[in-house]
């Protein structure tokens, strides 16, 4: 379609709705605003349009002013409730300081349409403009309460201490990278993003979700609210607001069962392993003869561990290394006398088990030396040592519960 077709014939051009689904009561709590055109005799989308960067950017701005104005008077006729998602970038943002948009909003808020209803997109992509002027934008329209969600986040890791500077209400996360070849890298920056909204405070929307494995996905990493066709598709009508509920319920009700029943085998493993520890004490003589004891509590974890040690309770390693090399376990002492208590959460932990007297078992992380992933058992000893047995990843991935 030509651009100036377009925005010569506004009068073909009409606003469809998304729906944004809560994970709290499963119901709809907005709709995201796209446009369409009517073109030799069908509703195209204007996304070519929107994201061909040779269409002049107050061509897209005519544009998205005219979907949101009759997307607003839409939610007003119909008395909708809900936020209404809309999509800008941060050059048509900046185009007459920003005020076109303020404008639109002051004149619909004298008819009763609070601004804080709406919720404005941009895009991670958008960081590479003049970020300075485009966060003092963002902070300028906060003070009307606009919502700021950021679209397409993680794209670009080295955004998230702008992330933090921005401190948006929403970030939206694009459920389709599962689906690609650096998804297990993805996840790590997820991890990183789900802590960052954390702390900030801003929610975490996963959207294109297609089937019911990224709906699983969204789910269990964290996400309010939920968008894609496998919920619903873009419509020129609203829905009513509980349509999908029986859906999305059935669906998360399988995700609660499945979660418990691998979060009861994961402890069921600790529990074992915490037992089977607590049986060997009476071999624990202290330190003067821990290999000793190290090197019986080998054939008692030899299926499970690749390695394990022991530390005071100042992190400094008291034993040597025993380390299954060709499926036999070999002492290794140059390891001796190295601390670890400059790890996250070390100190922490050996506290824990100290006062609690139980075994504990790490989140699943790289090791360094192996560069595979896995997973660490410890147990107090006594107050003052710690037994460490790493956890082997092929025996963690023979056992779906310690993968997650």
């Amino acid at each position: 379609m030509d651009p100036l077709d377009v925005v010569s014939h506004l009068e073909r051009v009409k606003p469809v709705y998304q729906p944004v689904f809560s994970a709290v009561k499963h119901d709809i709590i907005g709709y995201e605003v796209l446009g369409r055109y009517w073109h030799e005799g069908e509703w195209v989308s204007l996304g070519r349009f929107f994201h061909d960067a040779q269409v002049p950017e107050d061509f897209k701005l005519e544009v998205d002013q005219h979907l949101l104005q009759l997307a607003i008077e839409d939610m007003v006729e119909h008395d909708m409730n809900g936020n209404l998602f809309i999509n800008r970038n941060a050059k048509q943002l900046m185009l007459e300081s920003g005020e076109p948009l303020l404008t639109t909003l002051h004149h619909y808020e004298e008819k009763g349409f609070d601004m804080s209803r709406i919720v404005l997109e941009i895009t991670e992509h958008d960081f590479d403009e003049d970020f300075e002027m485009l966060n003092h934008l963002l902070l300028y329209y906060k003070t009307y309460g606009i919502q700021i969600a950021v679209d397409h986040v993680g794209a670009k890791s080295s955004n998230l201490d702008r992330l933090r500077q921005l401190e948006p209400h929403i970030l939206k996360v694009d459920s389709k990278i599962l689906s690609g070849v650096d998804s297990s890298g993805y996840q790590d920056i997820l991890y990183s993003l789900s802590m960052l909204a954390r702390r900030i405070g801003a929610a975490l929307i996963f959207e294109n979700i297609e089937d019911a494995y990224q709906l699983y996905y969204a789910w269990k990493h964290g996400g309010r609210y939920y968008q894609g066709f496998y919920l619903a598709r873009p419509s020129f009508s609203f829905l009513e607001p509980f349509s999908q509920q029986p859906l999305i319920k059935e669906h998360v009700d399988g995700f609660i069962k499945r979660e418990k029943s691998l979060i009861e085998e994961r402890l069921a493993h600790v529990l074992k392993w915490d037992q089977r520890i607590r049986g060997l004490l009476d071999h624990w003589d202290g330190p003067k003869r821990v290999d000793s004891f190290l090197d019986k509590v080998t054939g008692y974890f030899d299926e499970e561990s690749f390695r394990m040690y022991v530390c005071d309770s100042n992190g400094r390693q008291i034993s040597s290394n025993f380390r299954k090399r060709e499926e036999t376990w070999k002492k290794e002492t140059d390891i001796l006398g190295t601390n670890w208590a400059f790890r996250p959460y070390f100190l922490e932990n050996m506290v824990q088990m100290r006062l609690w007297n139980k075994g504990r078992l790490s989140d699943l992380y790289s090791d360094i030396e192996t560069r595979e992933m896995i997973r660490t058992f410890s147990f107090p000893l006594s107050d003052h040592h710690y037994i460490f047995i790493d956890i082997k990843y092929a025996y963690i991935y023979d056992h779906e519960s310690l993968l997650i």
